[in-house]
């Protein structure tokens, strides 16, 4: 049994890595460890970010951390929201809250639909303080122009993937888990914990 913890106190995304794993992978997250600090996100990039986290929860827990840093990117709006995803709309943001604010910012806009985005995953693991390696998952779509789906969490309902009809709001989550870009990401990650 291949045994991590992943770096992270939000549910959603322990439960998706854990479906998209496998039977074969037990993940713990960060509600196993009360103690752990909070890691401040001071990279300027998604690997950065994912670096800090894992590396410095690492140095406190034993075996392998996964962290995980992810967001979306609108080429409209200059890769905007990006590393400030989950806080576009303040520090203490809900998923609505961000989605409003990003709505807002496109409709000041005066340029053509669809506005190109993507949603990019990059995982960092590490052990004992340091780096082994880093795992990257990006899928490409748009933004719709009002939320559609109930499903999922963030931006997940506006974002229409590339050749696809259905938000990922829209998306049965085993569907979501196939193509999305921490999907991705967790395959890479896989394939080198499984070697």
């Amino acid at each position: 049994m291949n045994r991590f913890l992943l770096a992270t106190r939000n549910p959603h995304k322990t439960r998706e890595f854990s479906e998209i794993l496998g039977e074969e992978f037990v993940v713990r997250d960060l509600s196993a460890e009360p103690d752990a600090p909070s890691i401040e996100e001071t990279g300027t990039t998604f690997e950065e970010n994912a670096i800090l986290k894992a590396v410095a929860i690492s140095k406190r827990v034993p075996g392998l951390v996964v962290a995980d840093d992810s967001g979306l990117e609108v080429d409209a709006l200059g890769g905007a929201p990006g590393i400030y995803s989950a806080r576009y709309a303040g520090p203490d943001a809900k998923d609505n809250d961000n989605v409003a604010r990003l709505l807002l910012e496109l409709r000041k806009l005066s340029i053509e639909r669809p506005y190109r985005a993507r949603f990019r995953c990059v995982l960092a693991v590490a052990r004992d303080g340091k780096l082994l390696d880093t795992f990257v998952g990006v899928i490409e779509g748009a933004i719709v122009e009002s939320p559609r789906g109930i499903g999922g969490f963030g931006y997940d309902p506006v974002f229409l993937p590339d050749g696809l009809t259905e938000t990922f709001g829209e998306m049965d989550p085993g569907e979501k888990n196939r193509i999305s870009h921490r999907a991705s990401a967790i395959r890479r990650l896989r394939a080198a914990l499984l070697k």
